[in-house]
C-alpha cells in the first residue's frame, strides 16, 4: 500500500512515517438546531394559512425571522460554521421567507383577484428565490454593512405584517386584494434591486455597551409590547423604505449606489457598479 493511501479509512501514514488521522465529517447541531426550528417556523405558518388562522399564520413567520437571524450568529460565536449549514439556510430561507409568505398572502386576499392573485404571489415567491441565490453567489464581493436589495426576512415581515395588522383590527383580507397586491409586488420587485439596505452585521455582540444602551434594549421591548402587530409592522414599513433613502443620499452626493465592493468575476456583476 502506497503512503497516505488507507481503503479502511483509518489513520493514514505518509512516507516520513507521520500518522495523520483523518476528519470525520459531520454536521455541527448547535446552529442547524436554530435553522430547522426557523423552517419549522414557516411550515407552522403555511399549516396555519391553510386553516385560515392568518394571526398564528404571521407569528410563524416572525418567530422564523428571530431565530434566521440567530442561527448565523451561533455559528460564528461557536466556530461551527460550514458549507452544510449555509445551503440548510438558504432552503429554510426559501420556505419560511419566500414561498410562506406568498401562499399566506394568497390565501387571506390574492386568491379573490383570480389569475392576477396568484401572479402577484408567483412574483413574489420568485423574487425570494432569486434574492436567495444572489446573495450566495455574492457573498465575498458585497459590503457587509448593508444588503443587496431588501432581505428576503423584511419582505416576508413586510407582506405578514400587513396582514397580521389587518387581522386583529378584523378587516377582512378580501377588501384588501388590491393592497395586499401592491405590497407582494413592491417586496418582492425590491428584494432583486440593487438598493442598499443596512445589514446591522456591524453590530458585535461580544463589545462591551454602555448601560444606557440596555435601558434602549428595554424601552424597545417595551414599545413592541405595547401592540406587537402595528409595531412591527411599523418598524418593516420604515426598514422597507430606508434602502430607497440611502440609494437617493448617496446619488446625490456623487457616491457609488452598488454595494458590490470589489470584482467583477463571475457571476457577472459588471453593471452592478454603474
Amino acid at each position: 500500500m502506497q503512503p497516505g493511501i488507507d481503503p479502511q479509512h483509518g489513520p493514514s501514514v505518509t512516507s516520513e512515517g507521520i500518522v495523520v488521522r483523518k476528519r470525520r465529517k459531520g454536521i455541527y447541531i448547535l446552529p442547524n438546531l436554530f435553522t430547522l426550528a426557523a423552517l419549522f417556523g414557516g411550515f407552522y405558518a403555511i399549516v396555519m394559512a391553510m386553516n385560515l388562522r392568518f394571526d398564528l399564520a404571521a407569528i410563524g413567520v416572525f418567530a422564523a425571522m428571530i431565530l434566521d437571524s440567530l442561527d448565523g450568529r451561533v455559528a460564528r460565536m461557536t466556530n461551527t460554521q460550514s458549507a452544510f449549514g449555509e445551503q440548510m439556510d438558504s432552503l429554510s430561507d426559501m420556505v419560511s421567507f419566500g414561498a410562506a409568505p406568498a401562499l399566506i398572502a394568497y390565501e387571506w386576499a390574492l386568491k379573490g383577484l383570480g389569475r392576477w392573485g396568484w401572479v402577484a404571489a408567483f412574483v413574489y415567491c420568485a423574487c425570494a428565490a432569486l434574492r436567495l441565490a444572489r446573495f450566495n453567489v455574492n457573498t465575498a464581493v458585497v459590503d457587509k454593512r448593508y444588503f443587496q436589495g431588501l432581505p428576503s426576512p423584511a419582505a416576508a415581515a413586510l407582506v405578514t405584517g400587513l396582514i397580521w395588522v389587518m387581522n386583529d383590527l378584523e378587516w377582512p383580507g378580501a377588501e384588501l386584494s388590491w393592497v395586499m397586491f401592491a405590497v407582494a409586488l413592491y417586496a418582492g420587485l425590491t428584494m432583486v434591486t440593487n438598493v442598499p439596505f443596512y445589514s446591522f452585521k456591524d453590530l458585535h455582540m461580544k463589545r462591551s455597551v454602555p448601560f444606557a444602551a440596555i435601558v434602549l434594549i428595554a424601552l424597545v421591548i417595551a414599545v413592541i409590547n405595547i401592540h406587537p402587530p402595528i409595531v412591527l409592522f411599523a418598524v418593516f414599513v420604515v426598514y422597507s423604505l430606508s434602502g430607497y433613502g440611502v440609494y437617493a443620499w448617496r446619488k446625490a452626493k456623487g457616491q457609488h449606489t452598488s454595494v458590490i465592493s470589489t470584482s467583477t468575476d463571475e457571476p457577472d456583476e459588471r453593471g452592478l457598479h454603474k
